[in-house]
């Protein structure tokens, strides 16, 4: 039986999407949830997920291309049923993701044929598509190969290493690759493992996409310092990989759930840059010469279209007025410097832009009309009493704006770590749409890349944007001498029809009193 899957709105009131890349490929065994592509809308990367357990038999759509919402981009054959023989070179997909290989045949079809190569291993491996391409050049059945990467991630090293020591044996292999947090089902006897469904008798720190294959046991027994770990870290304590046991039971300690969301966290870093890179060749500009010239055709699409459609909307929307001024900023160099060091001991990187974000809270508790939104529907404007704070992020795809959430109630070093974390999620595009949205007020600090004054358009539908120059010792006049001061210019961008430029004058005012004076943040 064919299921057909159509492209779902994936985001709010999405019409079409552009995709990424596809996480599966023509012949591959698919588990219902289990994400086959990923596709970019709005200002994020979304995975797609299966909507059934069966067979991939037809991929729709190209990387790069976009997909009205509702159009057939997969179909499969549902598990269980008899499926169609898949013609000679649908296999050969276009391979601009990431993509999980299951060495048991489930997945990961050579190409040519419909039929996926059976594997001694079992469990999964992880590769990347120029590995998996290496491969098939140099006849490499890449479900024996272990990987050295991430969550036990097969690179091109590791097939070439395959290739030239003619294939690896289960037992070297065994004694080579990445070890197995857990021993093999076979030699545990069933009494002490539990209840397993098929497929899921044996448990390694290999990972299909996002992480080591999870042990799935039914009981496991740990400390409750160990259970308080795993629930901050969001994981499953049965899905830890452990050698221990106490009383025939599964036993995880603090540290094997550590090393776990380790190898979880870089498995899908690294699946995050290759689908980066990926994603960018796929959308390669054209170059064509033209009797003026050579010039570039640059597909005006994705987050880039989403990014000029969002500064059209604002722009036309609201007469934006822009207020200039600048601060001294002598006494916070100072006192950031001090700090540093102490926040380093933490672990945080401490920045300016948490001085700079609790000293717009507090400007904006005394004028709160600047944390606002126009509802032009309603005629009314709400002024918001929660600081939801955005920074802007300049990333390859384009400018992002994530969130800092509920900023009037967190203190100087969790603002610091929650800006270094969103900043790092939109630079490799892991962010998602939620950690975009919700924000009352936004910062641009254009002046880390250079310049001092700008006319930042703002983030619709909130109502003023702040913009930051570049901070450095300029000429400042003082009791009638000329002195060098370090200085921050600042363009705080309005929307007049809701804020009156006095209130703006006042609010600018107020929040340089608290930059020129930080240990005035010490009171809020």
């Amino acid at each position: 039986m064919v299921r057909e899957f159509k492209l779902p709105d994936v985001g709010e009131g999405l019409t079409e999407a552009e995709i990424v890349g596809w996480l599966v490929e023509v012949g591959e065994t698919v588990s219902e949830d289990q994400p086959v592509a990923e596709v970019e809308t709005d200002k994020a990367v979304v995975e797609v997920p299966s909507p059934v357990n069966g067979t991939v038999r037809e991929i729709l759509a190209e990387p790069g291309e976009m997909v009205p919402v509702g159009e057939v981009i997969i179909t499969f054959d549902v598990e269980g049923e008899e499926a169609e023989p898949v013609e000679s070179g649908e296999s050969e997909t276009a391979e601009s993701a990431v993509e999980p290989v299951d060495e048991d045949g489930e997945a990961g079809a050579e190409a040519g044929n419909g039929s996926a190569e059976s594997s001694a291993k079992g469990g999964r491996v992880f590769a990347a598509p120029s590995a998996r391409r290496l491969a098939r050049e140099l006849d490499v059945d890449i479900t024996t190969v272990a990987g050295s990467g991430p969550g036990g991630r097969v690179s091109e090293a590791d097939v070439r290493a395959a290739a030239e020591s003619g294939g690896a044996s289960e037992e070297a292999e065994a004694a080579e690759g990445p070890k197995s947090a857990v021993r093999r089902a076979d030699d545990v006897p069933e009494s002490k493992l539990g209840s397993k469904s098929d497929g899921a008798a044996e448990t390694t720190t290999s990972a299909p996409a996002g992480g080591p294959e999870p042990a799935g046991r039914e009981r496991t027994l740990a400390a409750p310092a160990t259970r308080k770990l795993a629930a901050e870290e969001g994981i499953d304590l049965n899905d830890v990989p452990t050698d221990e046991e106490h009383d025939g039971q599964a036993f995880v300690t603090p540290d094997h759930v550590q090393q776990y969301a380790a190898a979880q966290q870089a498995a899908q870093e690294a699946d995050a840059q290759a689908v980066q890179q990926e994603a960018r060749g796929a959308a390669a500009a054209d170059t064509e010469t033209t009797p003026e010239g050579e010039v570039e055709r640059v597909p005006y699409r994705g987050i880039r279209r989403t990014i000029g459609k969002a500064m059209e909307n604002s722009k036309y929307t609201a007469p934006h007025v822009t207020h200039h001024d600048t601060v001294v900023v002598d006494d916070l160099v100072e006192t950031r410097a001090r700090l540093k060091p102490k926040a380093e001991e933490r672990g945080i990187k401490l920045t300016y832009m948490p001085f700079v974000i609790k000293a717009i809270v507090a400007a904006l508790k005394e004028y709160p009309i600047l944390n606002s939104q126009l509802n032009e529907a309603d005629e009314e404007i709400l002024v918001k009493h929660y600081h939801n704070i955005g920074i802007a992020v300049a990333t390859d795809a384009g400018l992002m704006v994530p969130v800092v959430k509920d900023a009037d109630e967190k203190d100087m070093l969790t603002i610091a770590s929650d800006v270094n974390e969103l900043a790092s999620k939109a630079r490799d595009r892991s962010i998602s749409r939620e950690e975009m949205q919700g924000g009352t007020f936004s910062i641009t600090n254009f002046g880390a890349i250079g310049g001092e004054y700008a006319t930042p358009i703002i983030n619709h539908p909130e109502t003023a944007i702040l913009g930051l120059g570049e901070l450095k010792q300029r000429p400042v006049v003082e009791d009638g001498e000329v002195v060098a001061r370090w200085t921050i210019p600042i363009s705080l961008t309005i929307d007049h029809r809701v804020i009156d430029g006095a209130d703006a004058a006042q609010f600018a005012n107020t929040m340089m009193e608290y930059l020129g004076n930080p240990e005035l943040l010490l009171l809020e």
